[in-house]
């Protein structure tokens, strides 16, 4: 593997400046173009399984994470308030207590749940500049979040579910998990909820990682303050372990926000609020995704799909036809053939174009990797790289 830190800025995907300070890393547009693909694969991937997605402000009131507990177990994690006439305005360092007033925000029946919320978040942490470290480890975070409502008797269910779309979400990715860690609570920390919500929300988990066939270790004292959590960890180019996804069953929030729904006897009923991340932060996914595939993403998602090379005076539309066909294109005009071959390492596909492939409509294709391919239609240059897209496979294809 190779440091994402610097990798990362040799191919231009993000960078930073002292002036917008430690921890706040920008993105550049290569590394914009590949963020919004996983964002946009990640959001229809929730869609298709239920989850309705939300926006929520990036801060609240002291008096929110005051209930939620946050304050008490967490305020050193987080950034001061802020005095705003007579209130003070904390920056969030989780979506969760939002989510729940969501939830609360209406009556709510036995019908609707499973109730899956998902964002898209910003959150903030007060993270100390030793710990902070490319993308790894930030201060302003895009975390690809979700809560879920459930009945008691749904949660086992809800956590198999999510589960299984971590390991489809994570195959997509090209993502290799080092681990899964089972986090349970430890001493000297102060823990919310009650005793059997705990260790309920433990079978739970190591009933679904059991079920699912995973493999885990068992880490106490590293449990959120609301509950024990499935923790999946990824190393990094140094050897460190770093969380890239996280369940967590929450029977302490939806009492301290009062949150309930109409049971099926018209009573009213506490839910299970099931924490969950997919793939984690944008900001430590792509840390590790930088490193894991050393730049040369898959197709999907790679920042430029296909570098047109044409050769010295040769005028062709394909590029301009890829981006008309939704791919992403980019032509490369200076140096020799070899210096722009050697340029372009990383993208999937390069297209070179000479005088006679021009003349004639064609395009020779050559694969990331070295693989040279036999002059093609343009159109069935642009469907072939499409389809290669569309699968999001992990492989090149040679043929449409």
């Amino acid at each position: 593997m190779i440091d994402h830190r610097k990798l990362g800025r040799e191919l231009d995907l993000f960078d930073s400046d002292p002036l917008i300070g430690a921890g706040l890393p920008f993105w550049l547009p290569a590394g914009a173009a590949a963020r919004h693909e996983v964002e946009s694969y990640l959001y229809e991937l929730e869609r298709r399984n239920g989850y309705q997605h939300v926006y929520s402000p990036v801060m609240g009131k002291r008096q929110m994470y005051e209930l939620s507990g946050h304050w008490a177990n967490f305020a050193d994690d987080m950034f001061p308030p802020m005095p705003v006439g007579e209130d003070e305005l904390v920056l969030r360092p989780s979506l969760c207590p939002h989510h729940a007033l969501i939830f609360k925000a209406r009556q709510r029946s036995y019908r609707e749940l499973p109730l899956r919320i998902a964002e898209l978040g910003q959150m903030y942490r007060q993270e100390r500049s030793g710990v902070l470290g490319g993308l790894s480890r930030v201060r302003s975070i895009a975390l690809n979040d979700s809560h879920i409502f459930c009945a008691p008797e749904q949660a086992a269910a809800e956590v198999a579910g999510v589960l299984r779309l971590m390991r489809e979400s994570h195959a997509a990715l090209g993502l290799r998990p080092a681990s899964f860690q089972l986090s349970l609570r430890g001493p000297g920390k102060r823990y919310g909820g009650s005793e059997q919500g705990w260790a309920e929300s433990e079978r739970l988990l190591r009933g679904a990682l059991a079920d699912e066939g995973f493999a885990y270790a068992v880490k106490h004292g590293e449990a959120a303050f609301y509950g024990p959590k499935i923790d999946v960890q990824v190393s990094d180019a140094a050897g460190r372990e770093w969380t890239i996804a996280t369940i967590q069953i929450d029977h302490h929030q939806p009492e301290r926000f009062g949150l309930s729904y109409v049971d099926a006897s018209g009573g009213r009923s506490r839910p299970v609020m099931v924490h969950r991340s997919l793939a984690g932060s944008m900001e430590r996914l792509f840390g590790q995704l930088i490193e894991e595939h050393e730049g040369a993403f898959p197709v999907w998602y790679a920042p430029v799909q296909v570098a047109v090379l044409p050769l010295d005076g040769v005028v062709s539309s394909f590029a301009q036809d890829a981006v008309a066909a939704g791919l992403r294109a980019s032509v490369h005009h200076d140096g020799s053939l070899g210096a722009r071959i050697r340029a372009a390492s990383k993208v999937p596909y390069i297209a070179v174009i000479g005088e006679r492939e021009a003349a004639a409509g064609l395009v020779s294709l050559r694969l990331r990797g070295g693989r040279q391919l036999d002059p093609m239609p343009g159109a069935e240059a642009i469907a072939l790289i499409s389809a290669a897209a569309a699968a999001r496979s992990p492989q090149l294809l040679a043929r449409p």
